[in-house]
């Protein structure tokens, strides 16, 4: 007979409280998002006050008197005296227009510039708006996203190859197309000065020309090689992805959350605190909590201590973060000695592991610490993940002392230099490699090289 009855286990847990969570949540926050954080608590929290701004102090102080000056001036200007004229500041007029033009200045989208052409064209409004659904169909590269076929209505299908056409020929030219090869022909068609079979290059023998097979193009064309060269150097003047010159992508900034100097030999880690500002308790929450003449209700006292609770624990995430990120700095300055002070070339390899037994936290810790924070050093900005970089064989103390990301960039040093025309293989590059001591496989090296988007030896 099964029965149940009342047990007691013994349990082991660990749960986060809010305030731990927080915490977690500040060390991997980028130094844009911490001052979104930063304000989203502010705003929250009244028992929080900025206490100073470094980031807009510089430049009210300095604005300033520019700006008791201009008010002094305005008043006199507007002023019944019809004597007085302020001083003419060609410069600032100058810098002024040319900021609000850089303000309203956008780039012009593939779409807009072709539509600017469309309008431009003596055609009915009927196939005006078929144009238009053609344009708005294409994407950033000026390939159709959908079949056309199946996108304009019935009775609008006998239009739709002269209207393919007309855009086709719009600048840039090659747009309206299906993919990259039509793209090409279409640039071919429109070019007076093409070279006679270019077409039937681009159509038939394309993959030939990029494994560099060109002798067999010239066979099966029946044709000189210099003839098949002279093609190939036509052709690479084409562009295969002709919207991509009106991307509308915009720019990434990024602000280092670091800074590394070097000063008589040895490395200075600077933190970026001028964006994070310095953040107190409101000194009235102190005077209800400790008012004696008069003590506050049990409900105000609650709510007060609540928020100065979260306060200060929230001063105190800001503080353990940077602490850490400082001290994993450090720690990562210390391994990647050399490549701070001889370049990227010199970048070893690296683990997450190495650097959490050197700074005593856990690896995750190092995660979230390393995630989307920047370091500005000598040789540009790099993301802090940069630096840990697996070896090129084998894992840990068993293997190779080059990094992937050192090796990566070798193989970059070596394609450059080749400044008197020649292009290196795959097999010359690996080669190269083994002279110096790196042993890679010429597979590694194509796979390395495609990561760089550096073409091949026949496309370059």
């Amino acid at each position: 007979m099964q029965y149940q009855k009342p047990v007691i286990i013994q349990q082991q847990k660990m749960k986060l409280s809010p305030q731990m969570y927080q915490s977690i949540q500040m060390m991997a926050l980028p130094l844009q998002e911490l001052k979104f954080r930063i304000q989203e608590e502010i705003e929250k929290n009244p028992a929080l006050e900025i206490i100073e701004d470094k980031s807009t102090v510089s430049i009210d102080a300095e604005g300033q008197s520019a700006v008791d000056h201009q008010e002094e001036r305005e008043y006199f200007e507007n002023s019944s005296d019809p004597g007085f004229t302020g001083p003419l500041d060609y410069d600032a007029s100058d810098n002024k227009r040319k900021f609000i033009e850089g303000v309203l200045t956008r780039s012009e989208s593939l779409h807009e510039h072709l539509l600017w052409q469309l309008r431009l064209q003596p055609i009915s409004p009927k196939l005006f708006n078929l144009g238009e659904l053609l344009i708005q169909n294409l994407d950033e590269a000026g390939f159709h996203r959908e079949d056309p076929n199946n996108v304009v209505k019935e009775e609008d299908k006998p239009f739709l190859r002269s209207m393919m056409e007309m855009i086709q020929g719009f600048d840039p030219v090659g747009t309206c197309t299906k993919d990259y090869r039509e793209a090409l022909l279409v640039q071919i068609k429109n070019d007076p000065e093409a070279p006679d079979l270019a077409d039937e290059v681009v159509e038939h023998y394309l993959e030939y020309l990029e494994k560099g097979k060109l002798n067999e193009v010239a066979k099966k064309l029946k044709v000189d090689l210099e003839e098949i060269e002279g093609l190939l150097s036509f052709i690479k003047t084409l562009n295969p992805f002709p919207g991509s010159q009106y991307s509308t992508e915009s720019p990434q900034y990024v602000i280092p959350d670091l800074m590394v100097k070097l000063k008589e030999g040895e490395f200075f880690l600077i933190l970026n605190d001028e964006e994070i500002p310095v953040l107190g308790i409101d000194p009235f929450f102190h005077e209800l909590v400790h008012k004696k003449e008069k003590k506050p209700e049990q409900e105000l006292k609650q709510y007060v201590n609540r928020n100065l609770r979260d306060a200060r624990w929230f001063i105190r995430s800001i503080k353990q973060r940077n602490e850490t990120l400082l001290k994993i700095a450090k720690a990562v300055v210390e391994f990647q000695r050399d490549f701070f002070l001889k370049g990227p070339r010199y970048l070893i390899p690296l683990t997450l592991k190495d650097i959490a037994e050197e700074v005593s936290v856990h690896e995750t810790t190092v995660s979230r610490i390393a995630n989307a924070k920047y370091i500005q050093t000598e040789w540009g900005i790099f993301p802090l993940k940069y630096f840990f970089t697996n070896s090129i064989s084998g894992t840990g103390s068993s293997g190779s002392r080059f990094s992937k990301e050192g090796v990566k960039h070798i193989i970059k040093e070596l394609i450059d230099a080749q400044s008197d025309g020649t292009k290196l293989s795959d097999q010359k590059i690996a080669d190269l490699l083994k002279k110096q001591g790196i042993q890679l496989a010429r597979r590694t090296v194509a796979k390395y090289r495609k990561e760089l988007d550096i073409l091949s030896s026949y496309g370059r």
